[in-house]
């Protein structure tokens, strides 16, 4: 795992590589490599994994020269490649799986991201011809960033490096982006924040020369045509085993490795993997809350003392505040998802011990574990009801809502049925917008009046109006977009903010091609999600932590925002700066502030003005958001968060 930077120059001018380079120093401590020759640069920050000598060391060229080529990521299958690669004649020089895929772009070209198995974003440079390939993994999970101007084409793992590589990169807020982030609580790729900057979306592979975009397109996408005929116990004993191949993938290092272990099903399953494949004394970290409602620690503990594990855990109090200055930093554009925070803790936490963890990210969405997918489901119901009992049914809707009153409908459900009448994306919206279109009708002010006349739901239609059920179609868009442009995101920030490298054997991209053929009626049996993924493991974990009901990795903002970070809440989001943005009515804004103090949860809307605010401050003012009386006072005063070992 690592930071990459780099320029292809269109005319002559100062890049700062070297500066690029030593703000990704927190995504590869061990070492930095710089190439530059005639208008082109490559830049590398090194976290030592695999083969931990100077010979995986980059950036790195290719025998004869031709090739140079920087690697953020793993390949998880390259020792199976190097075994071809031999047979077919390659001697190599280290023992890295940066070699292996230099090795084989040197002789497939970009058919070579057809046989890699692992997480990655890389960029090679051809000399003779020229050409600049960059590509980044079918899931998203590493991250590339890059902008096309006058001066040339740069690109960087993270944000804040493109602006250490050409400082005078405009900081020009891209409205479209923000109106998005307010929807989703992220901002989907290929937006960033920054109307300069693009992201590079999963799955997607270019061709740069002479600085400029000459193609962009994506390489790979999860068929969902294809469908499985196993029975349920069949599709179980596939699973179990797909599962187990993809973890011990996983297991290869050079150094420590443990595992985050939240208590959820999809950790626990993750480290029963690990334990079941030979891991000894396995090092698992947990986070837990003093609000019992978002504890999940007590559980964590009882997974640990059945797998025998070396357990580690911390609690985190509302001193989250002092974090906050890190991740705006880190992040580099708005990012609402609170759960940050704790994944921010249990990184810093791990590193003191491992350099690799494995996680449970990917679960949810292949094996439909999210609550809102029981919503989903009951509307599909209603869609098989024949069109002379639903005709009627929808047109008492549409004449008065409080119709549905009569029905022992869940919340979501409610409010999906209220839509019926819309399409799918619309139906979606109560359980996936932090504001929906109609909330944002007040808040709104002049700069983003513009975007009220359409919807950020628009992007979500493809996934969801091309999928068999409704069921099917929020895990499709879910994979497509809130896996890469949220978790994935938040997990690559916050942990290679403490150069910690994070892998899923969830995020497989062949088990989640097969998971996706199985029906989904097989993944989510009658109300209870994930029953197929439950069913499969249940030989490897206690019966009763299986079937608890999902918590999730939820943060008690609600409560923070009335007790100790109330103050500095007012104070950001009313304050002079606030004002001059013409960003939102903050009548509006303060009628948030307002509410939630008086017992309605706003909490998640207020956390998302927040975040978006202190960006505003720390990267379009580019001054401290945190410099405030009111924010020094409470950072001072903080209590500090808790760490025990069992």
């Amino acid at each position: 795992m690592c930071g990459i930077a780099g320029y292809l120059a269109k005319r002559p001018y100062p890049f700062q590589l070297a500066e690029a380079v030593q703000c990704l120093h927190h995504r590869g401590p061990d070492q930095n490599g710089v190439w530059e020759r005639d208008g082109t640069g490559l830049g590398h920050a090194r976290l030592s994994i695999i083969d931990l000598s100077d010979a995986g060391r980059q950036p790195m060229s290719s025998p004869d020269g031709r090739y140079v080529l920087v690697f953020n990521g793993e390949i998880y299958n390259f020792r199976e490649l190097r075994r071809d690669l031999e047979a077919a004649g390659e001697a190599f020089r280290s023992h890295s799986d940066t070699e292996v895929l230099l090795r084989l772009y040197q002789r497939e070209g970009a058919q070579c991201l057809e046989k890699l198995r692992g997480m990655f974003a890389f960029a090679i440079w051809d000399i003779a011809e020229r050409t600049l390939f960059l590509a980044r993994d079918r899931l998203g999970v590493k991250p590339l960033v890059y902008t096309e101007n006058d001066a040339g084409f740069l690109f960087a793992s993270e944000i804040p490096a493109l602006f250490a590589l050409q400082p005078d990169l405009p900081r020009t807020p891209d409205y479209s982006a923000l109106d998005h982030y307010l929807t989703f609580q992220y901002i989907p790729a290929p937006l960033t924040g920054f109307a300069a900057l693009k992201k590079l979306p999963p799955a997607h592979a270019m061709i740069v020369r002479d600085g400029k975009i000459e193609h962009l397109w994506r390489y790979w996408d999860i068929d969902h045509s294809r469908r499985s005929r196993l029975s349920f116990d069949d599709a179980c004993d596939a699973l179990r085993e797909k599962f187990l191949e993809a973890a011990k993938l996983r297991l290869v290092s050079d150094v420590p490795l443990g595992a985050f272990l939240s208590g959820g099903i999809d950790s626990s399953i993750t480290v029963a993997a690990m334990a079941h494949l030979g891991v000894e004394n396995i090092k698992t970290f947990a986070i837990g809350f003093e609000e019992q409602k978002f504890n999940e620690l007590p559980y964590a503990r009882q997974i640990a003392e059945h797998l025998g594990t070396d357990h580690h855990e911390m609690v985190v109090k509302p001193d989250a505040i002092a974090i906050l200055p890190q991740l705006v930093r880190h992040f580099g554009e708005p990012m609402a998802d609170n759960s940050a925070i704790p994944t921010y803790y249990v990184s810093k936490m791990a590193r003191e011990r491992v350099t690799v963890v494995l996680n449970g990210d990917g679960g949810d969405e292949s094996f439909l574990g999210y609550t809102r997918y029981l919503s989903c489901k009951a509307i599909d119901q209603y869609d098989k009801i024949p069109p002379n009992i639903s005709g009627p049914l929808r047109r008492m809707i549409s004449i008065s809502p409080e119709f549905l009153n009569r029905f022992r409908l869940p919340r979501h459900a409610r409010a999906m049925a209220i839509r019926l009448l819309e399409r799918r994306s619309r139906r979606y919206e109560p359980t996936i917008a932090y504001f929906s279109d109609a909330a944002k009708q007040p808040l709104y002010g002049p700069a983003l009046k513009e975007f009220l006349e359409h919807s950020a739901l628009d992007r979500l239609d493809d996934y969801l109006d091309g999928a068999p059920n409704m069921v099917a179609g929020a895990a499709w868009a879910d994979i497509h977009t809130y896996l890469p442009d949220d978790l994935m995101v938040k997990v690559d920030i916050a942990s290679m903010a403490h150069s910690l490298e994070a892998r899923s054997p969830f995020l497989d991209h062949k088990l989640m091609e097969w998971a996706a053929t199985i029906p989904a009626h097989q993944r989510f049996t009658g109300k209870e999600p994930k029953s197929l993924l439950k069913k499969a493991m249940e030989p490897h974990l206690p019966h009763d932590l299986m079937y608890r009901p999902k918590m999730g990795f939820g943060v008690p903002i609600d409560v923070w925002l009335r007790g100790e970070m109330k103050e500095f809440a007012y104070d950001t989001l009313l304050s002079g700066s606030a004002k001059t943005r013409d960003l939102f009515d903050l009548e509006h804004v303060e009628f948030l502030l307002d509410s939630h103090q008086k017992g309605e949860n706003r909490a998640y809307p207020i956390w998302a003005l927040l975040m978006l605010e202190l960006w505003y401050k720390m990267w379009i003012d580019s001054r401290d958001p945190f410099s405030d009386p009111t924010a020094k006072r409470i950072i001072a005063q903080a209590p500090s968060s808790q760490t025990n070992v069992m």
